[in-house]
This record gives C-alpha cells, structure tokens and sequence, in this order.
C-alpha cells in the first residue's frame, strides 16, 4: 500500500524523517516492509502469547520493552508518536481513539496521511502527533501497556534524528536499525 501526505504542519521533522527513512512514509506497520534490511522483530510477551493475561505477564513484557528502549536510547531524548484516526482530512473531533492524544501529553500535530487507494465511502487518515520527551525507564509504561492491550496502535519512538525507530504492537516490538550491519551484529548476538 501507498500513502500520501495530505497535511505537513512541522516541515524541519518530515525533513528530518525524509533524510533518514526515504524509503516511506513515517506509517509505523509498514516500516517492516519499507526497511526490511534494517528490521528486527521482537516477541514481548512470555511464551511469544499475542497478549498478556496477569500482571506478570505484563511486568515481563515492560521489562523486555524497557531493555531494548535502554539499549536504543539510553535517556536521551526521543520522539514520541501516536496516531489519531478521524474520517476527515482535517485533524479535529471526533476521534475515533481519544488514546493517542491522552498517551502522548503535550503532543502536536506533525503530519496526517492517507493512503492512495482510499475507500470513498469510509474514508480514513491517520493523524501524526509528536512529542519529544526525555526517555527515562518507566516512563512510557502506559503507553507501552495501551499498545500491548490493542487499545492503540501506529506508535514510533525514534531518536531525534530518526534513525532508530523502535515500534511496539500487541505482541511485540519492530526495531529498524541505522542499517544492515547494525542488523547483522545484532543477529549474530541471539
């Protein structure tokens, strides 16, 4: 699938984007595909399970999402995105989804897409909203829980320049890499 970019309200950070991850729009599921060389997928919840069922299960599944984010990022400060669905080009109300605007406080609208096939009589575009944050161990846990539960989706966090991108989905987590070699170490590693 394609997409296009019908709203560009932070031009410095699709640049940004552009320059690093050309190969695609910043649409979080379809970075596997566009980045293939760069990606690794991780299974988070014990037993490689869809989704945890104790809270157990949910303090294993943060703690795997914590190590990962610890050895991309360390505390640095990343970028945050949530995704916004609405049935209008526009960003506005109502929202399908209040989570990715309550998940991500503080957060503005970076870009809203949709993609080149749309459905006439359902139209849908996802709203891009950006924050950037310290990232500190803990501190995106309930945004991570809302991913694990299917309760959001379409989330990245990326280095500020964008070459890192880390995606959580309800069963895991995509990892895209500054590059193929990067891959390759950390497969040799498993």
């Amino acid at each position: 699938m394609t997409w296009t970019c019908v709203l560009d309200s932070w031009p410095e950070l699709t640049a940004t984007w552009r320059a690093n991850r050309p190969e695609c729009l910043p649409v979080a599921y379809e970075l596997k595909w566009a980045c293939r060389p760069r990606w690794v997928r991780f299974h988070s919840p014990p037993e490689s399970k869809r989704y945890p069922d104790t809270e157990d299960e949910y303090a294993i599944l943060l703690n795997r999402h914590e190590t990962v984010l610890s050895e991309l990022f360390g505390d640095q400060d990343v970028y945050v995105i949530t995704t916004a669905f609405t049935d209008e080009p526009s960003f506005g109300e109502p929202l399908r989804h209040p989570e990715p605007v309550a998940l991500n406080p503080g957060a503005r609208l970076w870009m809203t897409v949709t993609d080149d096939a749309p459905d006439e009589e359902f139209p849908s575009y996802s709203h891009l909203l950006v924050t950037r944050r310290t990232r500190r161990p803990g501190s995106l846990d309930a945004l991570l829980r809302a991913v694990a539960d299917d309760g959001i989706g379409n989330v990245m966090i990326t280095d500020l320049d964008m070459r890192r991108v880390f995606h959580p989905y309800d069963g895991g987590a995509d990892r895209i890499l500054e590059d193929s070699a990067t891959r390759a170490g950390l497969k040799a590693c498993r």
